[in-house]
Protein backbone atom coordinates (compact mmCIF):
# COMPACT_ATOMS: atom_id res chain seq x y z
CA UNK A 1 0.00 0.00 0.00
CA UNK A 2 0.97 3.72 -1.16
CA UNK A 3 0.16 6.52 0.74
CA UNK A 4 -1.14 9.92 -1.39
CA UNK A 5 -1.13 13.78 0.19
CA UNK A 6 -4.20 15.13 -0.40
CA UNK A 7 -2.68 18.11 -1.64
CA UNK A 8 -0.25 15.98 -3.98
CA UNK A 9 2.95 17.68 -3.71
CA UNK A 10 4.11 14.42 -2.18
CA UNK A 11 5.99 11.81 -3.62
CA UNK A 12 4.12 8.57 -2.40
CA UNK A 13 5.07 6.69 0.69
CA UNK A 14 4.68 3.31 2.17
CA UNK A 15 3.43 2.77 5.59
CA UNK A 16 6.41 2.61 7.98
CA UNK A 17 7.42 5.91 6.28
CA UNK A 18 4.22 7.97 6.99
CA UNK A 19 4.20 6.30 10.36
CA UNK A 20 7.26 8.56 11.21
CA UNK A 21 6.37 11.64 9.34
CA UNK A 22 2.89 13.38 10.32
CA UNK A 23 2.00 16.02 8.07
CA UNK A 24 3.13 15.44 4.54
CA UNK A 25 6.09 18.03 3.19
CA UNK A 26 3.01 19.90 1.30
CA UNK A 27 1.27 20.76 4.54
CA UNK A 28 -1.38 17.89 2.98
CA UNK A 29 -2.46 14.37 4.66
CA UNK A 30 -1.53 11.35 3.81
CA UNK A 31 -4.38 9.22 2.44
CA UNK A 32 -4.33 5.10 1.14
CA UNK A 33 -4.07 4.79 -2.12
CA UNK A 34 -6.99 2.73 -2.58
CA UNK A 35 -9.57 1.17 0.49
CA UNK A 36 -8.90 -2.17 0.94
CA UNK A 37 -12.14 -4.67 0.72
CA UNK A 38 -13.75 -6.16 3.98
CA UNK A 39 -14.07 -9.94 4.32
CA UNK A 40 -16.91 -9.62 6.68
CA UNK A 41 -17.66 -13.47 6.69
CA UNK A 42 -14.21 -14.65 7.45
CA UNK A 43 -14.07 -11.50 10.07
CA UNK A 44 -16.90 -11.88 12.27
CA UNK A 45 -15.99 -14.49 14.22
CA UNK A 46 -12.32 -13.32 15.30
CA UNK A 47 -10.99 -11.84 18.86
CA UNK A 48 -10.41 -8.07 18.87
CA UNK A 49 -6.76 -8.98 18.32
CA UNK A 50 -6.74 -10.98 15.32
CA UNK A 51 -9.65 -8.86 13.99
CA UNK A 52 -7.45 -5.55 14.38
CA UNK A 53 -4.93 -7.85 12.79
CA UNK A 54 -7.22 -8.84 9.59
CA UNK A 55 -7.97 -5.33 9.33
CA UNK A 56 -4.31 -3.36 9.21
CA UNK A 57 -2.67 -5.78 7.50
CA UNK A 58 -3.25 -4.10 4.06
CA UNK A 59 -2.92 -0.35 5.73
CA UNK A 60 0.60 -1.95 7.57
CA UNK A 61 1.93 -4.23 4.94
CA UNK A 62 5.19 -3.10 5.79
CA UNK A 63 5.34 -4.07 9.25
CA UNK A 64 7.03 -7.16 10.11
CA UNK A 65 5.50 -9.28 12.46
CA UNK A 66 2.10 -7.33 12.78
CA UNK A 67 0.14 -9.68 14.15
CA UNK A 68 1.88 -10.38 17.28
CA UNK A 69 2.58 -6.52 17.54
CA UNK A 70 -1.28 -6.03 17.77
CA UNK A 71 -1.80 -9.05 19.97
CA UNK A 72 0.93 -7.16 22.40
CA UNK A 73 -0.91 -4.11 21.84
CA UNK A 74 -5.09 -5.55 22.80
CA UNK A 75 -4.52 -7.31 26.05
CA UNK A 76 -7.14 -7.74 29.25
CA UNK A 77 -4.21 -6.14 30.80
CA UNK A 78 -4.24 -2.93 28.95
CA UNK A 79 -8.71 -2.99 28.31
CA UNK A 80 -9.81 -4.79 31.61
CA UNK A 81 -11.37 -7.60 29.17
CA UNK A 82 -10.88 -10.12 26.36
CA UNK A 83 -13.27 -8.48 24.34
CA UNK A 84 -11.66 -4.92 24.39
CA UNK A 85 -14.74 -2.86 23.40
CA UNK A 86 -17.74 -4.21 25.05
CA UNK A 87 -21.21 -3.59 23.60
CA UNK A 88 -23.84 -2.76 26.32
CA UNK A 89 -27.60 -3.20 24.91
CA UNK A 90 -29.58 -0.33 26.36
CA UNK A 91 -32.80 -1.87 24.78
CA UNK A 92 -33.15 -3.93 21.17
CA UNK A 93 -31.86 -1.88 18.68
CA UNK A 94 -30.10 0.64 20.76
CA UNK A 95 -26.40 0.08 21.87
CA UNK A 96 -23.45 1.75 23.63
CA UNK A 97 -19.67 0.52 22.24
CA UNK A 98 -17.20 0.80 25.20
CA UNK A 99 -14.34 2.59 23.44
CA UNK A 100 -13.08 3.65 27.04
CA UNK A 101 -11.58 0.75 28.64
CA UNK A 102 -7.82 1.57 28.25
CA UNK A 103 -5.43 3.26 30.60
CA UNK A 104 -6.69 7.14 30.48
CA UNK A 105 -10.21 5.39 30.11
CA UNK A 106 -11.08 7.06 26.55
CA UNK A 107 -11.37 5.86 22.81
CA UNK A 108 -7.92 7.40 22.22
CA UNK A 109 -6.06 4.68 23.80
CA UNK A 110 -7.57 2.34 20.81
CA UNK A 111 -5.11 4.13 18.76
CA UNK A 112 -2.39 5.45 20.43
CA UNK A 113 -1.67 1.91 22.67
CA UNK A 114 -1.30 0.62 19.31
CA UNK A 115 1.31 3.44 17.81
CA UNK A 116 3.64 3.28 20.74
CA UNK A 117 4.24 -0.19 19.78
CA UNK A 118 4.79 0.69 16.20
CA UNK A 119 6.71 3.62 17.12
CA UNK A 120 8.94 1.34 19.05
CA UNK A 121 9.21 -1.15 16.81
CA UNK A 122 10.50 0.87 13.60
CA UNK A 123 12.52 3.05 15.28
CA UNK A 124 14.58 0.06 16.92
CA UNK A 125 14.80 -1.23 13.19
CA UNK A 126 15.76 2.14 12.09
CA UNK A 127 17.92 3.07 14.68
CA UNK A 128 16.16 6.21 14.91
CA UNK A 129 14.87 8.63 17.76
CA UNK A 130 11.43 10.82 17.43
CA UNK A 131 10.61 13.56 18.99
CA UNK A 132 6.45 13.75 19.05
CA UNK A 133 4.66 17.08 18.85
CA UNK A 134 1.03 17.06 19.54
CA UNK A 135 -2.19 19.07 20.12
CA UNK A 136 -5.08 17.90 22.50
CA UNK A 137 -8.55 19.00 23.60
CA UNK A 138 -8.32 16.79 26.40
CA UNK A 139 -7.82 12.83 25.89
CA UNK A 140 -5.26 12.55 23.00
CA UNK A 141 -2.54 14.28 25.29
CA UNK A 142 -2.73 11.68 28.10
CA UNK A 143 -3.38 8.94 25.97
CA UNK A 144 -0.33 9.41 23.61
CA UNK A 145 1.91 9.98 26.83
CA UNK A 146 0.81 7.12 28.70
CA UNK A 147 1.77 5.48 25.59
CA UNK A 148 4.97 6.92 24.60
CA UNK A 149 6.25 6.91 28.68
CA UNK A 150 9.70 5.69 29.08
CA UNK A 151 10.33 4.87 25.51
CA UNK A 152 13.57 5.77 25.22
CA UNK A 153 13.89 6.68 22.04
CA UNK A 154 10.89 9.11 22.21
CA UNK A 155 9.97 12.38 23.84
CA UNK A 156 6.72 13.42 23.99
CA UNK A 157 5.74 17.61 23.56
CA UNK A 158 2.21 18.14 24.53
CA UNK A 159 0.13 21.44 23.76
CA UNK A 160 -2.77 21.84 26.04
CA UNK A 161 -5.23 24.82 26.25
CA UNK A 162 -4.66 26.44 29.84
CA UNK A 163 -7.30 25.58 31.97
CA UNK A 164 -9.67 24.54 29.35
CA UNK A 165 -9.66 21.26 30.51
CA UNK A 166 -11.32 19.07 32.98
CA UNK A 167 -9.15 18.97 36.17
CA UNK A 168 -9.23 14.72 35.92
CA UNK A 169 -8.06 15.11 32.29
CA UNK A 170 -4.90 17.51 33.07
CA UNK A 171 -4.04 15.61 36.13
CA UNK A 172 -3.87 12.44 33.61
CA UNK A 173 -1.22 14.08 31.68
CA UNK A 174 0.96 16.76 34.16
CA UNK A 175 0.97 14.64 36.72
CA UNK A 176 3.03 11.72 34.99
CA UNK A 177 6.34 11.83 35.74
CA UNK A 178 8.34 10.43 33.03
CA UNK A 179 11.40 11.95 31.97
CA UNK A 180 10.62 11.66 28.18
CA UNK A 181 7.18 13.63 28.58
CA UNK A 182 6.86 17.57 28.32
CA UNK A 183 3.73 19.41 28.82
CA UNK A 184 2.98 22.39 27.44
CA UNK A 185 -0.01 24.67 28.35
CA UNK A 186 -0.86 27.08 25.74
CA UNK A 187 -2.57 30.53 26.77
CA UNK A 188 -5.24 29.58 23.93
CA UNK A 189 -7.70 27.34 22.81
CA UNK A 190 -7.01 24.11 21.21
CA UNK A 191 -7.14 25.51 17.95
CA UNK A 192 -4.00 27.55 18.76
CA UNK A 193 -2.53 24.14 20.08
CA UNK A 194 -3.32 22.60 16.87
CA UNK A 195 -1.93 25.64 14.56
CA UNK A 196 1.40 25.74 16.21
CA UNK A 197 1.93 21.91 15.28
CA UNK A 198 1.47 22.52 11.97
CA UNK A 199 3.80 25.53 12.19
CA UNK A 200 6.62 24.08 13.58
CA UNK A 201 5.83 21.08 11.31
CA UNK A 202 6.42 23.66 8.39
CA UNK A 203 9.78 24.51 8.81
CA UNK A 204 10.88 21.85 7.09
CA UNK A 205 14.78 22.37 8.68
CA UNK A 206 13.62 22.00 12.19
CA UNK A 207 11.80 19.24 11.47
CA UNK A 208 14.38 17.06 10.00
CA UNK A 209 16.94 18.29 12.60
CA UNK A 210 14.79 17.22 15.74
CA UNK A 211 12.90 14.19 13.72
CA UNK A 212 9.47 15.53 14.62
CA UNK A 213 6.57 13.13 14.50
CA UNK A 214 2.99 13.18 14.91
CA UNK A 215 0.55 11.28 17.37
CA UNK A 216 -2.49 13.39 16.44
CA UNK A 217 -5.20 12.03 14.05
CA UNK A 218 -3.40 13.57 11.16
CA UNK A 219 -1.56 10.41 11.69
CA UNK A 220 -2.69 7.84 9.34
CA UNK A 221 -1.84 4.94 11.98
CA UNK A 222 -4.39 7.04 14.52
CA UNK A 223 -7.57 6.74 11.72
CA UNK A 224 -6.57 3.24 10.56
CA UNK A 225 -6.25 1.85 14.31
CA UNK A 226 -9.64 3.07 14.69
CA UNK A 227 -11.74 1.52 11.68
CA UNK A 228 -11.70 -1.65 13.61
CA UNK A 229 -13.91 -1.06 16.27
CA UNK A 230 -16.52 -0.25 14.19
CA UNK A 231 -16.32 -3.50 12.31
CA UNK A 232 -16.28 -4.68 15.73
CA UNK A 233 -19.68 -3.25 17.12
CA UNK A 234 -21.00 -3.82 13.59
CA UNK A 235 -20.17 -8.14 14.44
CA UNK A 236 -21.32 -7.56 17.99
CA UNK A 237 -24.67 -5.73 17.16
CA UNK A 238 -25.90 -8.20 14.38
CA UNK A 239 -26.28 -11.87 13.27
CA UNK A 240 -25.88 -11.65 9.94
CA UNK A 241 -23.65 -9.84 7.45
CA UNK A 242 -26.94 -8.96 5.47
CA UNK A 243 -28.01 -6.51 8.08
CA UNK A 244 -27.06 -2.15 8.26
CA UNK A 245 -26.85 -0.34 11.48
CA UNK A 246 -26.10 3.15 11.99
CA UNK A 247 -23.24 4.75 14.24
CA UNK A 248 -23.96 7.77 16.54
CA UNK A 249 -20.06 9.71 16.63
CA UNK A 250 -19.59 12.52 18.99
CA UNK A 251 -16.47 14.61 16.64
CA UNK A 252 -14.78 17.67 17.11
CA UNK A 253 -11.79 17.28 14.91
CA UNK A 254 -13.36 13.95 12.32
CA UNK A 255 -11.09 11.49 13.05
CA UNK A 256 -13.32 9.46 14.87
CA UNK A 257 -16.17 9.46 12.28
CA UNK A 258 -13.42 9.48 9.22
CA UNK A 259 -12.46 5.86 10.41
CA UNK A 260 -16.55 5.05 10.33
CA UNK A 261 -16.57 6.51 7.29
CA UNK A 262 -13.18 4.30 5.82
CA UNK A 263 -15.17 1.13 7.50
CA UNK A 264 -18.27 1.88 5.06
CA UNK A 265 -15.88 2.65 1.93
CA UNK A 266 -13.97 -0.92 3.20
CA UNK A 267 -17.56 -2.62 2.54
CA UNK A 268 -18.86 -2.13 6.25
CA UNK A 269 -23.10 -2.43 5.78
CA UNK A 270 -23.11 1.51 7.32
CA UNK A 271 -26.68 2.60 6.58
CA UNK A 272 -25.77 6.23 8.42
CA UNK A 273 -22.91 7.92 9.76
CA UNK A 274 -24.66 10.17 12.40
CA UNK A 275 -22.00 13.15 13.64
CA UNK A 276 -22.50 15.15 16.98
CA UNK A 277 -21.21 18.40 17.76
CA UNK A 278 -21.74 20.22 21.17
CA UNK A 279 -21.98 24.23 20.67
CA UNK A 280 -18.59 24.07 18.28
CA UNK A 281 -20.94 23.22 15.33
CA UNK A 282 -18.38 23.82 12.24
CA UNK A 283 -19.32 20.47 11.53
CA UNK A 284 -22.91 20.24 11.96
CA UNK A 285 -22.98 23.39 9.78
CA UNK A 286 -21.05 21.48 7.16
CA UNK A 287 -23.10 18.75 6.66
CA UNK A 288 -26.43 20.51 7.01
CA UNK A 289 -25.78 23.19 4.36
CA UNK A 290 -21.94 22.50 2.27
CA UNK A 291 -20.52 25.14 3.62
CA UNK A 292 -17.14 24.13 5.88
CA UNK A 293 -16.76 27.67 8.05
CA UNK A 294 -14.09 28.04 10.54
CA UNK A 295 -14.78 30.10 13.34
CA UNK A 296 -12.20 32.48 15.07
CA UNK A 297 -11.98 30.68 18.35
CA UNK A 298 -13.49 27.61 19.78
CA UNK A 299 -16.23 28.18 22.57
CA UNK A 300 -15.59 26.52 26.29
CA UNK A 301 -17.67 23.72 26.63
CA UNK A 302 -18.91 20.90 29.22
CA UNK A 303 -17.50 18.59 26.50
CA UNK A 304 -14.00 20.08 26.28
CA UNK A 305 -12.55 16.93 24.30
CA UNK A 306 -14.62 18.53 21.40
CA UNK A 307 -14.24 22.03 21.82
CA UNK A 308 -12.57 22.73 18.09
CA UNK A 309 -13.10 25.27 15.24
CA UNK A 310 -10.46 23.61 12.58
CA UNK A 311 -11.49 20.34 12.00
CA UNK A 312 -8.13 18.75 10.60
CA UNK A 313 -9.23 15.16 9.14
CA UNK A 314 -11.79 16.75 7.53
CA UNK A 315 -9.50 17.12 4.67
CA UNK A 316 -9.36 13.59 4.27
CA UNK A 317 -12.62 13.13 3.81
CA UNK A 318 -12.73 16.13 1.57
CA UNK A 319 -10.55 15.21 -1.03
CA UNK A 320 -12.59 11.75 -1.16
CA UNK A 321 -15.60 14.18 -1.94
CA UNK A 322 -13.16 16.02 -5.00
CA UNK A 323 -12.85 13.16 -6.14
CA UNK A 324 -9.16 12.63 -5.07
CA UNK A 325 -8.26 15.64 -7.23
CA UNK A 326 -5.45 17.24 -5.16
CA UNK A 327 -5.62 20.39 -7.18
CA UNK A 328 -8.72 21.12 -6.17
CA UNK A 329 -8.12 20.26 -2.76
CA UNK A 330 -5.36 22.64 -2.43
CA UNK A 331 -7.45 25.59 -3.99
CA UNK A 332 -10.44 25.10 -1.28
CA UNK A 333 -7.83 25.16 1.31
CA UNK A 334 -6.37 28.03 -0.19
CA UNK A 335 -10.04 29.81 -0.39
CA UNK A 336 -10.53 28.88 3.34
CA UNK A 337 -7.10 30.80 4.44
CA UNK A 338 -8.51 33.70 2.29
CA UNK A 339 -12.27 33.73 3.19
CA UNK A 340 -12.68 31.01 6.47
CA UNK A 341 -15.05 29.10 4.38
CA UNK A 342 -15.27 27.13 0.93
CA UNK A 343 -18.83 25.08 -0.34
CA UNK A 344 -18.45 21.09 -1.19
CA UNK A 345 -21.56 19.41 -1.42
CA UNK A 346 -21.43 16.35 1.35
CA UNK A 347 -21.64 12.79 0.58
CA UNK A 348 -24.29 10.55 0.88
CA UNK A 349 -24.77 8.45 4.13
CA UNK A 350 -23.60 11.08 6.88
CA UNK A 351 -26.52 13.04 9.20
CA UNK A 352 -25.48 15.84 11.96
CA UNK A 353 -27.04 17.31 14.72
CA UNK A 354 -25.95 20.00 17.51
CA UNK A 355 -25.87 19.25 21.60
CA UNK A 356 -25.95 22.39 23.91
CA UNK A 357 -25.23 21.46 27.55
CA UNK A 358 -28.63 21.39 28.30
CA UNK A 359 -29.13 18.28 26.02
CA UNK A 360 -25.97 16.58 27.73
CA UNK A 361 -27.11 17.24 31.25
CA UNK A 362 -31.09 15.56 30.04
CA UNK A 363 -29.49 13.08 28.04
CA UNK A 364 -27.36 12.05 30.98
CA UNK A 365 -30.10 11.90 33.35
CA UNK A 366 -32.93 10.01 30.69
CA UNK A 367 -29.72 7.27 29.68
CA UNK A 368 -29.46 7.07 33.65
CA UNK A 369 -32.86 6.67 34.82
CA UNK A 370 -33.91 4.45 32.16
CA UNK A 371 -31.17 2.37 32.07
CA UNK A 372 -29.14 2.59 34.92
CA UNK A 373 -26.40 3.38 32.88
CA UNK A 374 -24.05 6.38 33.52
CA UNK A 375 -22.37 8.12 30.37
CA UNK A 376 -19.79 11.00 30.11
CA UNK A 377 -21.30 14.40 28.22
CA UNK A 378 -19.51 13.76 24.91
CA UNK A 379 -21.07 10.38 24.79
CA UNK A 380 -24.61 12.32 25.96
CA UNK A 381 -24.07 14.57 22.69
CA UNK A 382 -23.68 11.63 20.45
CA UNK A 383 -26.40 9.53 21.95
CA UNK A 384 -28.85 13.24 22.27
CA UNK A 385 -28.22 13.46 18.31
CA UNK A 386 -28.14 9.65 17.38
CA UNK A 387 -31.28 9.93 18.47
CA UNK A 388 -32.52 11.79 16.82
CA UNK A 389 -31.33 10.68 13.76
CA UNK A 390 -31.76 7.26 13.78
CA UNK A 391 -33.11 5.50 10.17
CA UNK A 392 -36.00 3.57 11.15
CA UNK A 393 -35.74 -0.10 12.10
CA UNK A 394 -31.88 0.27 11.63
CA UNK A 395 -29.85 -0.66 14.99
CA UNK A 396 -28.03 2.34 16.29
CA UNK A 397 -24.83 1.80 17.63
CA UNK A 398 -23.88 4.63 19.64
CA UNK A 399 -19.87 5.23 20.89
CA UNK A 400 -18.98 5.46 24.30
CA UNK A 401 -15.93 8.02 23.86
CA UNK A 402 -14.74 8.53 27.72
CA UNK A 403 -15.78 7.57 31.47
CA UNK A 404 -17.55 9.61 33.39
CA UNK A 405 -15.36 9.91 35.76
CA UNK A 406 -13.23 12.30 33.57
CA UNK A 407 -15.97 15.10 33.80
CA UNK A 408 -17.71 14.83 37.50
CA UNK A 409 -18.50 18.26 37.37
CA UNK A 410 -21.26 17.99 34.45
CA UNK A 411 -22.19 14.45 36.68
CA UNK A 412 -22.57 16.03 39.43
CA UNK A 413 -24.64 18.85 37.76
CA UNK A 414 -26.91 16.24 36.45
CA UNK A 415 -27.19 13.66 38.95
CA UNK A 416 -26.43 15.47 41.87
CA UNK A 417 -23.07 12.50 42.83
CA UNK A 418 -20.16 11.61 41.95
CA UNK A 419 -19.24 9.09 39.24
CA UNK A 420 -17.87 6.36 40.29
CA UNK A 421 -13.91 6.00 39.79
CA UNK A 422 -11.84 3.06 38.12
CA UNK A 423 -9.65 1.60 40.40
CA UNK A 424 -5.72 3.92 40.58
CA UNK A 425 -7.95 6.63 40.16
CA UNK A 426 -8.85 7.55 43.03
CA UNK A 427 -6.23 11.22 44.02
CA UNK A 428 -5.31 11.80 40.56
CA UNK A 429 -5.86 15.47 40.95
CA UNK A 430 -3.89 15.34 43.75
CA UNK A 431 -0.71 14.10 42.93
CA UNK A 432 2.36 16.67 42.11
CA UNK A 433 2.02 18.59 38.38
CA UNK A 434 4.40 19.27 36.08
CA UNK A 435 3.48 21.32 33.59
CA UNK A 436 4.83 24.69 31.75
CA UNK A 437 2.63 27.22 30.63
CA UNK A 438 3.19 29.31 27.32
CA UNK A 439 2.30 31.73 24.98
CA UNK A 440 0.70 30.46 21.66
CA UNK A 441 4.36 31.22 19.82
CA UNK A 442 5.74 29.01 17.43
CA UNK A 443 9.83 29.87 18.61
CA UNK A 444 8.63 28.72 22.55
CA UNK A 445 7.60 25.20 20.89
CA UNK A 446 10.95 25.13 19.57
CA UNK A 447 12.56 26.08 22.41
CA UNK A 448 11.40 23.33 24.24
CA UNK A 449 11.89 20.90 22.12
CA UNK A 450 15.77 22.07 21.67
CA UNK A 451 15.74 21.82 25.30
CA UNK A 452 14.56 18.68 25.80
CA UNK A 453 14.47 16.69 22.90
CA UNK A 454 15.85 13.24 21.97
CA UNK A 455 18.80 14.25 19.34
CA UNK A 456 18.87 11.86 16.35
CA UNK A 457 20.75 8.36 17.00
Amino acid sequence: MRYLSTRGGATPQRFTDILLEGLAPDGGLYVPERYPRADLAAWRALSYPRLAAAVLAPFMDDVPGLDALVARTYTRAAFGSEEIVPLKTLEPGLHLLGLSQGPTLAFKDLALQLLGELFEQVLAARGATLNILGATSGDTGSAAEHAMRARRRIAVFMLSPHGRMSAFQAAQMYALRDANIHNLAVRGTFDDCQDLVKLVNADAAFKARWRIGAVNSINWARVAAQVVYYFCGYFRATRSDAERVAFAVPSGNFGNILAGYVAREMGLPVERLILATNENDVLDEYFRTGCYRVRRAARATSSPSMDISKASNFERYAFDLAGRDAARVRALWAELEETGEFRLPPGPGFASGLSTHADRLATIRMVHAKYGVTIDPHTADGVKVGLAHRPPGVPLICMETALPAKFAATIREALGREPARPAGFEDLEKRPQRVEVIDPDAEEVRRAIERYGVAQA
